[in-house]
Protein backbone atom coordinates (compact mmCIF):
# COMPACT_ATOMS: atom_id res chain seq x y z
CA UNK A 1 0.00 0.00 0.00
CA UNK A 2 1.19 3.62 0.08
CA UNK A 3 2.01 3.10 3.76
CA UNK A 4 5.18 0.94 2.49
CA UNK A 5 5.77 3.11 -0.24
CA UNK A 6 6.44 5.87 2.20
CA UNK A 7 8.51 4.01 4.02
CA UNK A 8 10.71 2.23 1.11
CA UNK A 9 11.03 5.96 0.09
CA UNK A 10 11.94 7.35 3.86
CA UNK A 11 9.46 9.55 3.30
CA UNK A 12 6.67 9.89 6.64
CA UNK A 13 3.57 11.92 6.69
CA UNK A 14 3.85 14.77 8.96
CA UNK A 15 1.74 14.93 12.03
CA UNK A 16 2.02 12.91 15.39
CA UNK A 17 4.79 11.68 16.61
CA UNK A 18 4.57 7.71 17.37
CA UNK A 19 4.94 8.63 21.09
CA UNK A 20 2.62 11.05 21.84
CA UNK A 21 -0.40 9.59 24.12
CA UNK A 22 -3.94 10.65 22.66
CA UNK A 23 -6.30 11.24 25.22
CA UNK A 24 -9.89 8.84 24.76
CA UNK A 25 -11.97 12.28 23.63
CA UNK A 26 -9.94 13.22 20.92
CA UNK A 27 -9.41 9.91 19.54
CA UNK A 28 -13.47 9.71 19.36
CA UNK A 29 -13.29 13.33 17.48
CA UNK A 30 -10.94 11.61 15.04
CA UNK A 31 -12.55 8.45 14.91
CA UNK A 32 -16.11 10.76 14.42
CA UNK A 33 -13.62 13.36 12.03
CA UNK A 34 -12.77 10.21 9.64
CA UNK A 35 -16.05 8.20 9.52
CA UNK A 36 -18.13 11.81 8.53
CA UNK A 37 -14.94 12.02 5.83
CA UNK A 38 -15.59 8.78 4.81
CA UNK A 39 -19.83 9.31 4.87
CA UNK A 40 -19.18 12.25 2.36
CA UNK A 41 -16.79 10.73 -0.06
CA UNK A 42 -19.60 7.27 -0.32
CA UNK A 43 -22.28 9.90 -0.98
CA UNK A 44 -20.80 11.40 -3.59
CA UNK A 45 -19.59 8.13 -5.23
CA UNK A 46 -23.38 7.19 -5.09
CA UNK A 47 -24.33 10.60 -6.25
CA UNK A 48 -22.07 10.18 -9.34
CA UNK A 49 -22.81 6.54 -10.17
CA UNK A 50 -27.14 7.85 -10.13
CA UNK A 51 -26.41 10.47 -12.66
CA UNK A 52 -24.46 8.50 -14.55
CA UNK A 53 -27.34 5.72 -14.19
CA UNK A 54 -29.44 8.91 -14.88
CA UNK A 55 -27.10 9.68 -18.31
CA UNK A 56 -27.03 6.41 -19.77
CA UNK A 57 -31.24 6.06 -19.43
CA UNK A 58 -31.87 9.24 -21.38
CA UNK A 59 -29.61 7.44 -24.25
CA UNK A 60 -31.17 4.25 -24.06
CA UNK A 61 -34.55 4.18 -26.18
CA UNK A 62 -37.03 3.08 -23.79
CA UNK A 63 -41.05 1.71 -24.13
CA UNK A 64 -43.22 3.56 -22.33
CA UNK A 65 -41.09 7.17 -22.57
CA UNK A 66 -41.86 7.61 -18.88
CA UNK A 67 -40.55 3.96 -17.71
CA UNK A 68 -37.64 4.10 -15.29
CA UNK A 69 -35.12 1.35 -15.62
CA UNK A 70 -33.91 -0.12 -12.23
CA UNK A 71 -30.19 0.23 -11.98
CA UNK A 72 -29.16 -3.34 -13.01
CA UNK A 73 -32.07 -3.28 -15.70
CA UNK A 74 -30.14 -0.11 -17.04
CA UNK A 75 -26.85 -1.96 -17.08
CA UNK A 76 -28.04 -5.04 -18.45
CA UNK A 77 -30.64 -2.98 -21.73
CA UNK A 78 -27.07 -0.97 -22.15
CA UNK A 79 -24.98 -4.26 -22.93
CA UNK A 80 -27.63 -5.68 -24.89
CA UNK A 81 -28.22 -2.59 -26.50
CA UNK A 82 -24.38 -2.24 -27.13
CA UNK A 83 -24.33 -5.66 -28.13
CA UNK A 84 -27.72 -5.25 -30.99
CA UNK A 85 -25.78 -1.90 -32.43
CA UNK A 86 -22.64 -4.23 -33.05
CA UNK A 87 -23.83 -6.87 -34.60
CA UNK A 88 -26.27 -4.92 -37.26
CA UNK A 89 -23.19 -2.99 -38.05
CA UNK A 90 -21.39 -6.29 -38.69
CA UNK A 91 -23.86 -7.68 -40.65
CA UNK A 92 -24.57 -4.36 -42.71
Amino acid sequence: GRGVRRQAEGKRRPGRSRGTPRTAETAQRLKRSRRLKANNRERNRMHNLNAALDALRDVLPTFPEDAKLTKIETLRFAHNYIWALTETLRLA
